[in-house]
């Protein structure tokens, strides 16, 4: 098999959750990602054979190769969830002008309205049940996935929505424009959908704590923009976070970590989200928000900080350009551990790969010598 790398890695879930908990200097940089979007797992497994010798039409094809890329590009973990969670939600399709383009378009969600607008709309809604859910990818992981790896707890392999969308599924299920006024008008039914929603994925939660291949897990909830949260603080403390610290201290009373990711500014609910919630680490970053190293320097010595190679930067930067912001973020953000590497987003697929594949190259050469 090829690679584009000049030192190799061998997974080290130990490690990586070690890193994630805060636990000492790790001995090599560990790697975090969300997700890559499917046309760069495609693209990296073309280029350079990685799932040679795999049978397309055989059993756990997809898990398998999961496996296979996430070992290849040096990560310690797939993701996996239960499968058969997915809410519908009102969305408008686009072109995907990206190089790599999404075949069916890019999905918007209509911000201006929801399938949960109104009690009616509540009652007739079809939300999922946890208890019907499939952990039938989860099972097979319990028992095939290598030793030194471990599956972060997100969403399963058939659905792409994630865990913990707590705001994001009340915004998306009203839309975002009408749970604005709702929060005044309709605030009873807000704190329904919000109810709802978290026994839904509390449930989900407690069955994928069964599996004890799954070691940490991942909330992707976006709460806030450019300049600040995208309703108010005093809404999200009282109507959001309790959520996530129930999802929290489940999780932790498991020996699990509870990283969340969420992006925009979160300034005002940080101290909350780190001393009331108790997260154990935080994702997404951007510089005209916060730049991951100033992060890493407020908040490092509370909670492990990942990513924030910049999107902007790992997508209209030359290569030379990513490597050198690696290593400046490497150099400011692994004294003491509690860091690891990866895009301040996700890998997505106007991302160029070979610039991607530079942040990581970089990665594995720190502190190498």
């Amino acid at each position: 098999m090829k690679t584009p790398f000049d030192i190799g890695v061998t997974p080290d879930a130990d490690g990586f959750l070690r890193c994630i908990r805060r636990e000492g200097e790790p001995r090599r940089v560990h790697l975090f990602e969300l997700y890559l979007d499917p046309e760069i797992q495609q693209a990296i497994c073309d280029r350079y054979g990685v799932l040679e010798g795999l049978d397309p039409g055989g059993a756990h094809f997809e898990l398998r190769r999961q496996i296979r890329l996430q070992s290849f590009l040096g990560y310690d973990y797939v993701r996996c969830g239960l499968d058969g969670l997915q809410m519908p939600m009102s969305t408008r399709s686009v072109d995907d002008t990206a190089a790599m383009g999404h075949d069916a378009g890019r999905q918007f969600e209509d911000e201006h309205t929801g399938p949960v607008a109104t009690w009616e709309q509540f009652e007739k809604y079809d939300w999922p049940d946890p208890a019907r859910a499939s952990t039938e990818p989860l099972e097979w992981l319990e028992k095939n996935l290598p030793d030194n790896m471990c599956v972060m707890g997100n969403s399963g392999y058939a659905s792409s929505i994630g865990f913990g969308r707590f705001f994001k599924s009340l915004s998306s299920l009203m839309g975002y424009e009408t749970m604005c006024y709702a929060l005044y008008e309709q605030r009873d039914l807000v704190a329904a959908i919000v109810s709802r929603v978290t026994a839904i994925y509390k449930a989900s939660l407690d069955r994928m704590l069964e599996f004890e291949r799954v070691r940490l897990i991942v909330a992707n909830d976006d709460m806030g923009f450019k300049t600040g949260t995208l309703v108010s603080p005093g809404d999200l403390r009282e109507l959001i976070l309790p959520a996530h610290k129930l999802m929290a201290q489940t999780a932790r009373a498991a020996g699990r970590p509870y990283v969340l990711h969420s992006c925009g500014n979160l300034a005002l609910i940080m101290d909350d989200l780190i001393d009331d919630v108790r997260i154990d680490a935080k994702h997404s970053f951007e510089d005209v928000i916060l730049p991951v190293a100033e992060a890493k320097r407020l908040y490092g010595g509370r909670i492990a900080i990942l990513g924030g190679i910049d999107m902007d930067a790992i997508t209209r930067g030359s290569e030379a350009e990513v490597r050198a912001r690696a290593c400046q973020t490497l150099e400011a953000c692994m004294p003491g551990g509690g860091y690891c590497l990866g895009t301040g987003n996700t890998v997505a697929n106007y991302v160029p790969v070979d610039n991607y594949l530079a942040m990581m190259d970089e990665g594995r050469k720190f502190g190498r010598g």
